[in-house]
């Protein structure tokens, strides 16, 4: 009787470990199959990403030399950029941006939905005109908003001329600089309009009945219903809106370059007028591609890139406290 027990007992563990066996190579193939199929982006990733990444942080403790091999020169780079009255500039100037520019984004952005979002006659060729300006290219853009706030002859102080309103001097006036660009910034902001667009059209319309027979206004379900709802896009718009604010370069490189035709080290004039369009990017691109400091340059990337992540997990940590995602369980 023990004997039949003992083998029902080992044929049982021989067919489980068969199974086993059976079961991880068919795991093992299909990892095999997904790499394969994944395989093109992970030597993109290694090749273009994560090798550069490596490379830049050895070289940011290095005095780069093209020609020749670098030095070590430690945390040299790092301290003098910390004493670089130019690198707080160019993060005070961004950190500007960042705090004006995004949240009036994320609020023009918002209301420009909601009025989309009404049903109203034409309504689909409404939306085409709002997504426009983010669909051009963006130096084409830069220049024609170069040619708008030209003081003389602009369009924009041509048209509050004829409303007894002098306009500012928008590309030469340190105190209009960053506003223009904020400003510009507002005429592309199509891409948020569609994102907040879709978010508002996925607001439970019950909840929207429930308020109206309670006796809410429209402000009110507006500011109790709609805006709770849509509060994981606000975050995911406020994350990029804060990771693209921070790397801002294209628009204020070309608004600089239109104010001086003097060469400076060859290439115009950076971060007029006063270094007020002086922004990180801007002054870290001067840095690697006019004066060849790749090492100063390299350091900055990386601080850029920790002021980013820090900003990232603040915004995911207290955006708890304000964002809804529905009842759970």
């Amino acid at each position: 009787m023990s004997t039949s027990v003992a083998s029902k007992t080992r044929g049982s563990g021989r067919r489980g470990s068969s199974r086993r066996w059976a079961g991880s190579a068919y795991t093992r193939r299909n990892l095999l199959t997904g790499l394969l199929f994944i395989s093109p982006w992970l030597v993109g990733f290694l090749l273009f990403t994560l090798y550069p990444m490596i490379s830049s942080l050895y070289t940011s403790f290095t005095e780069y030399h093209i020609r020749a091999e670098s030095d070590w020169v430690g945390l040299l780079n790092y301290r003098q950029m910390l004493a670089d009255p130019r690198f707080w500039k160019a993060l005070y100037n961004t950190t500007y941006m960042v705090v004006v520019a995004v949240p009036l984004t994320l609020l023009g952005s918002f209301l420009c939905a909601v009025l989309l979002n009404l049903k109203l006659r034409g309504q689909s060729v409404y939306r085409v005109i709002y997504f426009i300006p983010s669909i051009v290219p963006v130096v084409a853009g830069s220049i024609l908003w170069v040619w708008i706030y030209n003081t003389n002859n602009g369009l924009l102080n041509t048209a509050l001329g004829w409303f007894g309103i002098k306009g500012p001097s928008w590309l030469t006036d340190p105190a209009w600089a960053k506003p223009a660009l904020i400003l510009m910034g507002l005429w592309a902001m199509g891409t948020t309009i569609v994102i907040y667009l879709s978010g508002l059209q996925d607001v439970p319309v019950s909840l929207l009945e429930a308020a109206e027979l309670d006796g809410a206004s429209w402000l009110q379900r507006l500011w109790h219903v709609t805006i709770p709802m849509v509060s994981p896009i606000t975050l995911f718009n406020l994350i990029l809106g804060v990771i693209g604010m921070f790397q801002y370069f294209t628009q204020a490189f070309i608004f600089a370059s239109a104010q001086s035709s003097t060469a400076v080290s060859g290439g115009r004039t950076l971060g007029a007028p006063l270094d007020s369009t002086l922004f990180y990017s801007v002054y870290l691109y001067h840095k690697a591609f006019i004066n060849l400091k790749f090492g100063y340059a390299s350091a900055m990337a990386w601080v850029l890139f920790i002021i980013i992540l820090i900003c990232t997990v603040l915004l995911l940590r207290f955006s708890e406290r304000w964002t809804y995602y529905g009842e759970e369980g």
